[in-house]
């Protein structure tokens, strides 16, 4: 019975099913660590995600590491 409900509802809701765990997520660590914490915690996994879409897509990381930080030179 649960099984079948939460199928429908990552199908047919996906977005909004991952929206409302996220947002729980969030308020559960604002309430724990603080704002400033989860701050950093968010930007720790936004880094750790980006990292880890250049290796799957097997794109150098220095390259990338080049691409981000490359002189202003004109």
């Amino acid at each position: 019975m649960w099984e079948k409900l939460f199928l429908i509802i990552i199908e047919e809701h996906r977005g909004k099913a991952i929206g409302i765990i996220l947002g729980l997520l969030a308020g559960i660590l604002v309430m724990t660590y603080g704002v400033w914490k989860t701050i950093f915690i968010i930007l720790c996994i936004a880094m750790g995600y980006f990292i880890g879409k250049r290796l799957d897509e097997n794109q150098s990381f220095d390259s990338w590491l080049k691409k981000v930080f490359k002189d202003k030179q004109q």
